[in-house]
């Protein structure tokens, strides 16, 4: 583990003040879930580029935690977001929190008629129990603190009706939902929740669909994407290093007066 700088150089501004960095969180806290790839590494690449003091980094992936090039402190927990008991093992080594971003989760199709119990729960337990015990812990950790600031990784087909994807959808759905009810619950405590809803992001999770393998096989990774995207008004799919900014102003004291807030992010998918 190796401490960073907390120091971060002033912007000089067109009219040649100095202007202080995006948002001062030098030597304060952060715990990102599915750390390891796509927006969760984004986000600790962001963090770590804004002088964040240490980053709690949960996966699956350990060795994909162990590849990020970051310069903070940095503590792993490798396991599944939906397990009670890695949770109970990360709130004990939470003496301080100041932000959590849950954004933890997997890929999940099938029409509703069609779908197993098994299914629906493989895809719910991760992407919106797992998110529970994620934002539990966090609020849990941020009261000790004196207050923080959260952000939960919805989807925009969680706003937006997307055949074939029940379980995912509903799941994000209710993890945008549980995102406003939150922030209500601990606005008096100090703490912002807040959502974004992101559509097509490009990254790993759509590996694991077959109509996306075919198409990689037959026109290439970034053609696959582009043709994905065409329904998109922007004409492409974000990519997690945007994603993680958008992230880091919610976390921001540049975003003090929002909370309870489900920020869409879709280059326009939705309109």
């Amino acid at each position: 583990m190796i401490w960073a700088s907390t120091t971060q150089p002033d912007r000089i501004s067109a009219g040649g003040m100095k202007t202080p960095p995006f948002s001062d969180i030098s030597g304060k806290v952060a715990l990102v879930t599915g750390a390891a790839s796509g927006i969760g590494a984004g986000v600790a690449r962001w963090l770590d580029g804004q002088g964040i003091g240490k980053l709690v980094l949960i996966d699956l992936d350990g060795e994909g935690l162990e590849a990020l090039d970051l310069n903070c402190q940095t503590q792993h927990h490798i396991g599944s977001v939906a397990e009670e008991a890695l949770w109970t093992k990360v709130e004990a080594d939470l003496d301080d929190l100041d932000y959590c971003v849950v954004n933890a989760g997997i890929s999940g199709s099938g029409e509703i008629a069609d779908l197993s119990l098994e299914e629906w729960r493989r895809v719910t337990s991760v992407n919106l129990d797992g998110a529970f015990l994620t934002l539990g812990a966090g609020i849990r950790a941020m009261k000790k603190s004196g207050g923080g600031s959260a952000v939960v990784v919805a989807s925009i087909t969680g706003i937006k009706p997307v055949p074939g994807i029940g379980p995912y959808g509903v799941a994000k759905a209710g993890v945008a939902h549980m995102a406003r009810i939150a922030a209500a619950e601990n606005a008096a405590h100090g703490i912002r929740v807040n959502a974004v809803a992101p559509g097509g992001v490009d990254t790993a999770i759509w590996e694991s669909g077959e109509q996306f393998r075919e198409a990689v096989a037959a026109h290439g990774r970034e053609a696959a994407l582009k043709g994905m995207a065409a329904t998109t008004p922007r004409g492409q799919f974000a990519t997690p290093d945007e994603l993680a900014g958008e992230i880091g102003f919610l976390l921001s004291d540049m975003a003090a007066n929002i909370t309870g807030t489900v920020l869409v992010t879709d280059g326009g998918f939705s309109f």
